[in-house]
């Protein structure tokens, strides 16, 4: 053996100890590498958009983390306000800002204290600003903070709901308008030290909207800015599909929609595009639903309808299917599809797998007492999904199944003046959607949150409406509805150990 060989040999050696490198296949077919562990994360940043414009706005806020054994002992959490700067007259994301300039972000709006306890603060008025916060150590794996506010009237008046979100570079939002009768802003939030470029497209039935205002809005560091999508074309179109992408840094982005006759509500994000898109809970009194998807690759999409009953799927009738061509987009009513059945929509390819993204428009009430929601394409409730802010009479639960039958384990938690934690289990069948009254926590005293974990068999999917109907509107169905995607508090951390006899070969 030459001096090179050896020295090569002793060099690699060296890098071995230094590294920890491990070989995936050992002389004598040992594999020294061991599975890949799951272990809860250790930081969550969710940001909260301005809750509202209006004087007349009440806001709530509620978080909870889910207890997990292997989360460690001790952590901390905290929402604070973003420096919020107003846009100039056209509401096109440039200039300086006028009116209220920026605000302090010093004081906590909510100091969540330890996993299993939801803690809840309010604030009301106007004057609202976005909210920025991190939770580490046992408060960080499934951090869940809701954002309910009521308007009691007005353009945009109802209940908003809205998971806080987590920061990102890209969403796609089927869904968002630029009808006269409609008052579309995208919320952009950083939560970083440095700016964040954003481009906002629009895209309608017959491709992208031509627009320059969109492109280069800057996002300061921990700072908030509304863009109306008005701003963004010059001729009002009703059914579009927002695409937010960041050049540079990232944000968090929710459509906050308001029509003069409907209400309002937040649109959040649809799901990664997927071939397969399923949006569950549509209440069983809709009077009005409406479809609307987004083929963001380079191939048409064909999409069969079919909607998960609490009996079986069922195809409705004249709406069989949807053709969606690429970069454009194409949207359906389906009226009152559910007839007096809780429902979930399911869109499956007829032939070729093309991924796109979805949601629906849902409408309840008739005539002038009518308000509306959004259902977004959602994940699968997967390892563990949560929800906060739930009362003891106005939570419905909604559960699809859209192939295998699947188990999932729901607890409510303690609420957040007092309760005691209760846990129930549901079997959703196969293609039917299950919608009940979530357990409630023994000698609730507030709000409290569900926790629903993936037990067995096949995917399931969730929602959860809540109804608060209006005391001085009798009548008026008041109510906002949430998805469950699993929260992903969990990592995959693949264990390897030392392998030196790699080096003999």
């Amino acid at each position: 053996m030459n001096r090179t060989t050896l020295s090569l040999i002793a060099a690699t050696a060296v890098l071995a100890a230094v590294t920890g490198f491990a070989a995936a296949t050992a002389p004598g077919g040992g594999d020294t590498v061991k599975a890949a562990a799951r272990l809860p994360v250790e930081r969550s940043s969710l940001l909260c958009p301005a809750p509202s414009t209006s004087d007349l706005a009440d806001t709530s806020y509620t978080s909870f983390t889910p207890a997990s054994k292997a989360a460690g002992s001790s952590g901390k959490a905290a929402l604070s306000p973003a420096t919020r700067e107003l846009k100039d007259s056209a509401g096109s994301g440039q200039g300086k800002g006028q009116g209220q300039g920026k605000s302090k972000a010093d004081k906590p709006v909510l100091s969540p204290g330890k996993p299993g306890e939801p803690v809840a603060a309010e604030a009301s008025g106007a004057e609202s600003p976005a909210l920025v916060g991190t939770a580490d150590g046992n408060l960080a794996p499934g951090w869940t903070v809701q954002q309910t506010t009521t308007v009691a009237a007005g353009t945009g008046r109802g209940l908003l709901g809205v998971n806080c979100s987590a920061p990102d570079t890209d969403f796609w939002f089927p869904g968002a308008s630029t009808a006269k009768e409609r008052s579309d802003y995208i919320h952009l939030t950083n939560p970083d030290d440095s700016a964040a470029v954003v481009d906002v497209q629009l895209y309608g039935p017959n491709g992208a909207l031509k627009s320059d205002l969109g492109e280069g809005v800057q996002v300061d560091p921990h700072s908030s800015v509304p863009v109306l999508l008005s701003t963004l074309t010059d001729k009002p179109q009703t059914n579009l599909t927002l695409h937010v992408t960041a050049r540079s840094g990232r944000v968090a982005a929710t459509v906050l929609a308001a029509d003069d006759k409907l209400g309002g509500d937040w649109l959040p994000a649809s799901a990664d595009p997927a071939s397969t898109v399923v949006l569950p809970g549509i209440p069983k009194d809709a009077t009005s639903v409406r479809l609307v998807a987004y083929a963001p690759g380079d191939n048409d999409a064909d999409l069969k309808i079919q909607l998960a009953s609490p009996s079986g799927r069922i195809t409705p009738a004249g709406h069989e299917s949807l053709h969606v061509k690429s970069g454009m987009t194409a949207a359906v009513d389906l009226g009152d599809v559910t007839r007096g059945e809780a429902g979930s929509l399911v869109l499956t390819p007829t032939e070729n797998a093309v991924p796109v993204v979805a949601a629906l428009q849902v409408v309840r009430g008739k005539g002038s007492q009518q308000e509306m929601a959004y259902i977004p394409a959602t994940r699968p409730v997967g390892e563990r999904a949560t929800v906060a802010d739930n009362r003891a009479k106005g939570s419905t639960l909604s559960l699809t199944a859209p192939g295998k039958s699947g188990t999932v384990r729901v607890t409510a938690s303690a609420g957040t003046e007092g309760g005691t934690p209760v846990t129930k289990t549901y079997t959703v069948k196969g293609g039917t959607t299950t919608s009940v009254r979530p357990p409630v926590p023994a000698g609730l005293k507030g709000t409290y949150a569900l926790t629903v974990e993936q037990v067995s068999g096949g995917e399931v999917y969730g929602s959860r409406m809540l109804d608060v109907p209006d005391p001085d509107v009798p009548g008026l169905p008041m109510f906002t509805v949430q998805t469950l995607p699993d929260d992903r508090g969990t990592v995959s951390v693949p264990q390897s150990d030392q392998d030196l006899s790699v080096l003999q070969k």
